[in-house]
C-alpha cells in the first residue's frame, strides 16, 4: 500500500476503495484481526462495502499484539491505564508514518506549527513513558522553532506569566492541555486571552471528578476568557486525530472516518443524529488495525461532523465479546 495514496484521498468513493484495500491487506497480514474476522464468519472476498468491514474491539490492544506479521515495532505506545484495567499497547512499525499522519492533520486544520508558540500542559502524560500524545506534541514544539515553546509540569505560575505576556505581545499561541491541568490553571489564575487557542485533550486521569464536555468548556471559557475551547480526539491505538474548534463537534482528516454503531447490535449502524458507539477508520494505522470499535459514544451531525458524548459504562458494552482469541 502506497502511503501517499492514503494522505491524498479527496472523495468518499476513494476513501471506500482504499479502505477495502487496507482491509484485505490487514486480513492477510494481521493474525489477531484475521482470527477475529474468522470468528465472525467473515469471508474477505465477499466484503464489498465500507459498512461490511469488521471493527476490532479496542480491548484487544490490552491483551494482544495487534501488528502485521511481516513487521517489527519501532516504538510501543501505551495508554495511561487510569480505569484500573490493563493498559493498551500499540506496536508501531513505522514512526515516519505516524509523524506524517499527525503533521498532515495539524497542517490541514491549523496550518504550520511554525506559526504558533506551542505550550503544553500535560503532567499526567509526562510522568510516564510511552505516551503517543507526548511524542506528537514534542514533535510539534520542535517544529514550531520558537524558543518560548515547551512543556510544563507543575509550575503553573510560570506558565501563567508566560501566557499573559505572550498573548499581550500579539503572537499566536497554542496551549495544549489535559483537562484536569487546565482546570487547575484557571482555578488559580484568571485570564483574558485574545491570541491564544486553548486545546483540551480530555481526561481527568483520576485527579478530578469526571464532568460532561459542556460543563468543562464553560469553566475553561470563563477562566481563559476564550470564545471557544478546541479539542483533540485521539487515542493510543490510533495514528490519527480528529479536531474540534468548539462545542465538542469534531472533524476528521480525509483519511479518517467515524461510523456510529448500534449499542445493542455491534454489527449494525445508526443514521445521523442518533447516539451510539464510535467505530473509527484510521487508514494511517496501516500495519496495526485501521478498523477499531472504541468504547466511546457519539453521533454524526447533519454535516458529517461528529459529536463526542462520552464513554460506555462497563455494563453497557455489548456486541462482539470475542476476547478469547
Amino acid at each position: 500500500m502506497n502511503h501517499e495514496r492514503i494522505f491524498s484521498i479527496s472523495s468518499a468513493e476513494e476513501f471506500e476503495k482504499i479502505s477495502l484495500q487496507v482491509f484485505q491487506y490487514q486480513h492477510r497480514k494481521n493474525r489477531v484481526y484475521r482470527r477475529f474476522c474468522d470468528l465472525l464468519n467473515i469471508v474477505p472476498e465477499k466484503v464489498q462495502h465500507l459498512q461490511e468491514i469488521p471493527f476490532l474491539p479496542i480491548e484487544f490492544f490490552k491483551s494482544k499484539k495487534v501488528l502485521a506479521e511481516n513487521k517489527t515495532s519501532e516504538i510501543v505506545f501505551t495508554s495511561s491505564g487510569t480505569t484500573g484495567n490493563n493498559t493498551s499497547k500499540h506496536f508501531v512499525s513505522d514512526i515516519p508514518l505516524y509523524v506524517k499522519s499527525f503533521m498532515t492533520a495539524f497542517n490541514h486544520f491549523y496550518g504550520q506549527p511554525e506559526d504558533y508558540i506551542i505550550l503544553a500542559l500535560l503532567p499526567s502524560y509526562l510522568e510516564r513513558e510511552g505516551s503517543s500524545l507526548v511524542f506528537m506534541v514534542d514533535h510539534l514544539i520542535k517544529k514550531s522553532k520558537h524558543r518560548e515553546s515547551g512543556f510544563y509540569l507543575d509550575d503553573l505560575t510560570t506558565l501563567k506569566n508566560k501566557l499573559i505576556s505572550l498573548d499581550r505581545s500579539g503572537k499566536k499561541i497554542l496551549l495544549i492541555g489535559v483537562s484536569f491541568a487546565l482546570l487547575d490553571l484557571v482555578e488559580d489564575h484568571q485570564f483574558h486571552l485574545k491570541n491564544t487557542i486553548i486545546m483540551e485533550t480530555g481526561g481527568m486521569k483520576g485527579r478530578r471528578k469526571e464532568m460532561i464536555r459542556e460543563e468543562l468548556h464553560h469553566i475553561l471559557k470563563q477562566g481563559f476568557g476564550a470564545e471557544n475551547i478546541h479539542s483533540e480526539y485521539g487515542m493510543t491505538e490510533l495514528l490519527s486525530q480528529a479536531y474540534s474548534s468548539g462545542n465538542g463537534v469534531f472533524e476528521c482528516p480525509p483519511w479518517m472516518k467515524i461510523l456510529i454503531r448500534d449499542p445493542e447490535d455491534a454489527l449494525s449502524y445508526l443514521e445521523p443524529g442518533k447516539t451510539g458507539g464510535i467505530n473509527v477508520i484510521d487508514l494511517a494505522n496501516l500495519n496495526s488495525c485501521s478498523f477499531i470499535a472504541t468504547q466511546d459514544l457519539g453521533k454524526i451531525k447533519g454535516n458529517s461532523t461528529i459529536e463526542i458524548l462520552g464513554r460506555f459504562d462497563n455494563s453497557d458494552v455489548r456486541g462482539c465479546n470475542l476476547l478469547v482469541l
